[in-house]
């Protein structure tokens, strides 16, 4: 049974509250100058606990330093590549910010302010602290909202202070799409010919090129069967499954198979197609005498427009899409999960097919019943 009982200090009396929590456990709190005072507080805590919103206040006083590297472990279902950029938000954004801070004492507004900050920077800071870019700033809120997601469903707090903050809008790069004779010269200015024309053609991604086996090479079928992804991590490859789980097979021209023919010639089934200079995976940011990646130098002795070796899979989806593959023909050689997803990320390829639906319209009008004349504005 609770109750109130009043106890001497050297200040005077106070009271102190005596109670049970949810899960039977007695507890107290101490320090209430006025009998009036803590039964307020006693009646507070027995309405929350008829609610069913109680919350223990020892709980509420873990800080958000104590939960983030808890938080990180539990993050087992993310791929290497994945999970790295968490930890690099926690460590160098969410943790000196918030670290101190205790959940329960975590306000919306301060919330909005540190976003803010991270998105405008502080010229007047010592050091200076440059404004991050939207990817950054989404992602050491998502950490810090995530950590406190834990802390409700843990009981710690009520709501999530973090739900509801404006963060900045991502804008998305445009794309480059290369030419086929823009490939072609970058082909033939680079270490790595054959890889260049691959990742061009095929539209796989860097780790899934650099990782593949002998053994993934269907010569007759003229297949590319994507099993593995070899993915740099900080200094290490990760070796996994490709993204999202998913295995796939992506068909290659027929121009490529000489070419990949003799990039197999003299391996065992589980050598690597493309490996670098060491045997191991290629890397594609290797530093040469030139300060250049091998990728880079064939960029600017090509002189085709500045790009990233993933911006050759874009290039692939716009050359399937040039030569009359469907949506779903473009989805399937990606490895996307859905055809929505490769609209959303190549619409601008699809242009056509709005413009075809204009003139089917058109077509359909003028061979019809309808009369020929101009509508009142």
């Amino acid at each position: 049974m609770a109750t109130v009982e009043a106890y001497e200090t050297a200040g005077g009396k106070r009271y102190q509250v005596r109670y049970r929590k949810p899960d039977r456990k007695q507890t107290k709190k101490r320090g209430f100058r006025t009998k009036r005072d803590a039964e307020l507080f006693l009646a507070s805590v027995e309405v929350s606990k008829a609610k069913g919103e109680y919350i223990d206040p020892g709980a509420a006083r873990v800080t958000i330093g104590s939960l983030g590297p808890a938080w990180l472990k539990r993050q087992t279902h993310l791929k290497p590549s994945s999970y790295r950029p968490l930890e690099i938000a926690w460590r160098v954004h969410v943790a000196p910010a918030w670290g101190s801070t205790a959940v329960s004492e975590v306000r919306k507004t301060e919330i909005q302010e540190w976003v803010s900050g991270l998105t405008v920077g502080d010229a007047e800071a010592k050091p200076v602290r440059p404004p991050k870019g939207a990817t950054t700033v989404v992602r050491a809120y998502g950490v810090l909202a995530s950590i406190l997601d834990g802390a409700v469903d843990d009981r710690r707090v009520l709501i999530n202070p973090a739900r509801g903050v404006n963060l900045p809008r991502k804008v998305k790069k445009p794309h480059v799409y290369l030419s086929h004779e823009q490939v072609h010269l970058l082909a033939a200015e680079s270490k790595y010919e054959t890889l260049i024309l691959v990742l061009a053609y095929c539209g796989l991604r860097w780790g899934e090129a650099v990782a593949l086996q002998v053994k993934h090479l269907n010569m007759l079928k003229r297949r590319i069967n994507v099993e593995v992804n070899a993915v740099e991590v900080g200094s290490k490859i990760e070796v996994g499954t490709p993204k999202s789980h998913k295995k796939r097979s992506v068909p290659f021209p027929a121009f490529l198979t000489e070419p990949l023919a003799a990039a197999c010639e003299g391996k065992h089934r589980d050598d690597i197609v493309f490996p670098g200079v060491d045997g191991q995976y290629l890397r594609s940011a290797r530093i040469h005498e030139d300060n250049q990646s091998w990728f880079a130098g064939a960029v600017k002795r090509s002189g085709i427009p500045r790009i990233t070796p993933h911006d050759l899979r874009h290039t692939a989806a716009s050359l399937a899409v040039s030569a009359g593959a469907n949506v779903k023909a473009v989805q399937r050689m990606l490895g996307h999960s859905s055809a929505a997803m490769t609209l959303d990320i190549y619409a601008d390829l699809f242009d056509g097919d709005l413009d075809a639906v204009a003139v089917a319209l058109d077509k359909a009008v003028s061979q019809s019943d309808v009369p020929k004349r101009c509508p009142n504005v």
